[in-house]
């Protein structure tokens, strides 16, 4: 490995991590106006004529009983009645319905900012890498940086999948926000690594839960929003598609994870002679495992659907948090090399 660091390629990988981070907040203004202002889920129509419609079909449906208590002059009850239900039934749905045409174009150019903001993303971490001729997930920082990368990753091979363009906002925001507090908070200057990380299992057991923290932060997303929906009509998807979505997400990601404690087990028998020692990202790893076999098993076993299985995952989401952050910044063992300034 080179001792000397190409102090050109570290620059230019900070500087992608900026342009990144403003390409994912442009991302998320255009996916807010399409979610504001685009057309409502399996409808066609935006919500805002959707919750008109249904005003309006009430008071006609209204009217037509209205109707049939009274004798009408010029025609019969039966007629009236008939006016009643075309009007029940959506067959006269007020003009206008159609969303804006500066919303769709808003969409597409938010999808657009998005593979932009992945490509200089991608950038960021393979110059961060040539320029110290490493894994570029060496230390806190470039974790984070990883872990956003891998998210808006899973969300745009999820979005070429199934329309999940809903989740664009907030995964946009979530990724400039993590984005930005790395390089706030975490950010060091590229270099070697200790001589514990000089391994070839830095790149399978740490790219494995790299990997699998992006589509668990997929997962708790979809959550929150399961979580904020109200019942009646809304600009996010059903319930039961959010929680749909979150269930795939982590059902591919669990396996992921599993294979990831594995490896640093694995790495930990080599590097210091045992497979397990306790230590505390050893023990929170193994803590937000079995939180998330237990929301699996839940959904399994006992049925569990709805409001309870997703509580129990974004505690398992919480779990996986503190483990890839919050020991490094507040616990000491031996993963305290994450060089956290």
């Amino acid at each position: 490995m080179p001792t000397e660091v190409n102090a050109g390629l570290a620059t230019l990988s900070d500087q992608l991590i900026l342009a990144t981070v403003l390409l994912y907040v442009f991302a998320m203004i255009g996916y807010a106006l399409d979610l504001g202002f685009g057309r409502a889920r399996g409808t066609g129509r935006t919500v805002a004529a959707e919750a008109g419609a249904r005003a309006g079909v009430a008071a006609r449906a209204a009217g037509a009983v209205q109707t049939l208590d009274r004798p009408s002059d010029g025609g019969t009850r039966e007629e009236d009645a008939s006016e009643g239900a075309a009007a029940a039934s959506g067959g006269d749905r007020p003009a206008g319905g159609s969303p804006p045409a500066w919303a769709a174009r808003a969409a597409t150019v938010a999808v657009a900012l998005s593979v932009l903001g992945w490509a200089a993303h991608l950038g960021a971490l393979v110059t961060r890498g040539l320029a110290v001729g490493r894994w570029p997930w060496g230390n806190m920082y470039e974790f984070v940086v990883a872990i956003c990368f891998a998210a808006v990753t899973a969300f745009l091979v999820m979005q070429a999948r199934q329309p999940v363009r809903f989740l664009g906002a907030f995964v946009s925001l979530a990724a400039a926000l993590g984005l930005g507090f790395a390089v706030r908070y975490l950010h060091v200057q590229a270099g070697p690594v200790v001589p514990a990380l000089n391994s070839y299992w830095i790149a399978i057991h740490v790219t494995a839960a790299i990997c699998a923290s992006g589509l668990f932060i997929l997962a708790g997303v979809a959550g929150v929003l399961y979580l904020l929906r109200g019942e009646g009509p809304s600009r996010l998807p059903s319930r039961a598609e959010l929680d749909q979505v979150a269930h795939r997400a982590i059902v591919i990601a669990f396996p992921i994870w599993t294979f990831a404690v594995i490896a640093g087990a694995l790495w930990a028998d080599k590097a210091w002679g045992r497979y397990w020692g306790w230590d505390p990202k050893e023990v929170w790893s193994f803590i937000a495992w079995i939180a998330y076999a237990a929301y699996l098993h839940a959904r399994a076993t006992a049925g569990w659907r709805g409001r309870a299985a997703v509580i129990v995952q974004l505690v398992a989401f919480g779990c996986l948090l503190f483990n890839l952050v919050g020991v490094n910044i507040f616990l000491s063992g031996l993963h305290s090399y994450a060089q956290v300034p």
